[in-house]
């Protein structure tokens, strides 16, 4: 001032600066973590026995290497401002600086600073600054959950025990959200990951805890023909560790009586709608062990993905019917997040034909249009894998299956009235199968051109015939 110099005292850290001269003493109000579209009000307090000279208030951004200044005050351009309080405390200021923040966004995260200097008491010719900092946390809540089966489609299987995965997934979260499932509202009791890499070891010794695991018992409701047919795919594939000595002869005869049923299966019966309970035959605990894996990864905008994964051996006859749920715990939501899941045997597909009455030359769609669904089922998890096979014969197209939820058959001839095709559907937890017959109204171009042909020479002998009478 007045052509004269200054002398500046900055500290930084401690944020207390104190000289012969004056001290300043700068603290920041602590900030939980605010939910995005929250207001926030950042708070700097400093107690000095100068006088106020300037406030600057800045944002860290590019990682720390840069400041944006996102407010001022001057003490020689201002007078007073809104956002600042003042107490007399004998000979000492007290002041608290607010910064408001509306509607904070993802960008608004990170560190702020509040740099503060004071004249030193009775002079104007030394400056003393000290600041402090404060870290703001925006947290998001989860945009969207949702649960998969890993690989499905899938077939059913029959004589053998698969492993299924249900995937979860949490988009839009930050921090990265605490992920769990449940069965028909109880916590599942999971295996860490940790373990999860040694599933098959964790069920060798499972195994010999429970030998009937690994073994193929015969139930009530199987005949010895299904025993055998299980047995011997299960021998192919090393299932089978021991069958008890007294069931030896009932198999052997089961697999001729196989062998007889297999050659008459040519001429096939047709019933409307077939439902497969041929489950396997292997006795399971009704507390399967499960093996629970959690990975995250970075999102572009700066939320997280999170996915978890529950595997289990499915038993189809516990399994059916059973609710899941993934559920998500986060510091944004005030109660918990959760997806379900039915697992549901497909049963009775409905099937719709387009054209209701085909003519001869007609492109003939036949679809899935849904199934029978029990009291607790929605629809039918996990997606069920559709097959059409044509009873007696190939498809129009000479293959002799087609995958899809719709059978297209373009240009129909009449060959194919009467034809019956089989619609299978299956998943996981079981199979069924849905006949439909096809009629095709009209008759074959070439045959009705051929008729006409042939009642041509007909007419020629009646006229040449009525020309020798006259």
């Amino acid at each position: 001032h007045g052509g004269g110099s200054i002398m500046i005292i900055y500290c930084d850290f401690p944020p207390v600066c104190a000289s012969p001269a004056g001290y300043l003493i700068v603290s920041m109000d602590p900030l939980q973590p605010v939910v995005i579209g929250d207001t926030i009000t950042l708070k700097c307090n400093f107690q000095t026995d100068g006088t106020l000279r300037e406030i600057a208030w800045f944002q860290v951004i590019e990682g720390g290497n840069a400041k944006q200044k996102i407010f001022t005050y001057d003490s020689v351009y201002n007078t007073s401002f809104s956002n600042m309080e003042e107490t007399n405390k004998r000979e000492e200021l007290v002041y608290h600086s607010t910064v408001r923040l509306p509607e904070v966004q993802l960008e608004d995260d990170g560190l702020y600073e509040c740099h503060v200097g004071i004249y030193s008491k009775g002079s104007r010719d030394q400056l003393i600054e000290a600041s402090g900092s404060v870290t703001l946390s925006v947290i998001v809540p989860p945009r969207s959950i949702s649960v998969a089966a890993a690989n499905s489609p899938a077939p059913f299987s029959r004589y053998e025990a698969k492993n299924f995965t249900l995937v979860c997934i949490v988009t839009g979260a930050k921090p990265a959200p605490s992920v769990y499932f449940k069965r028909d509202g109880e916590l599942i009791d999971v295996f860490p990951a940790a373990r999860y890499s040694s599933l098959a070891g964790h069920h060798s010794k499972a195994s010999k805890r429970n030998q009937s695991m690994t073994q193929v018992l015969p139930r009530g409701d199987v005949d010895d023909t299904k025993i055998q047919k299980s047995l011997s795919l299960q021998n192919q594939a090393g299932k089978v560790a021991r069958l008890r000595e007294n069931e030896t002869d009932s198999l052997e005869q089961g697999g001729e009586e196989a062998s007889r049923l297999k050659l008459e299966s040519t001429t096939e019966g047709i019933p409307e709608t077939v439902v497969s309970r041929e489950f396997p035959r292997w006795v399971q605990s009704s507390d399967p062990l499960y093996y629970f894996q959690h990975w995250q990864q970075v999102a572009g905008d700066g939320t997280m993905e999170a996915r978890a994964m529950l595997t289990w051996s499915l038993n189809p006859q516990l399994d059916n019917e059973a609710l899941f749920s993934c559920e998500v715990n986060h510091p944004a939501l005030s109660m918990p997040m959760q997806a379900e899941v039915t697992l549901t045997a497909p049963r009775g597909p409905k099937l719709s034909t387009r054209p209701s009455k085909a003519k001869v030359g007609d492109t003939v769609r036949i679809s899935v249009q849904g199934f029978q669904l029990g009291p607790s089922a929605t629809k039918v998890f996990p997606e069920p894998l559709l097959t059409w096979t044509r009873v007696g014969g190939n498809l129009l197209d000479g293959s002799e299956k087609h995958d899809g939820r719709e059978l297209v058959l373009e240009r129909v001839p009449a060959e194919l009235n009467g034809s019956m095709f089989r619609c299978t559907a299956q998943n996981p937890l079981g199979s069924t199968d849905t006949h439909t017959r096809l009629i095709v109204f009209g008759e074959n171009p070439l045959n009705a051109a051929a008729t006409r042909l042939s009642v041509t020479p007909n007419l020629l002998v009646l006229l040449s015939f009525a020309c020798e009478l006259t």
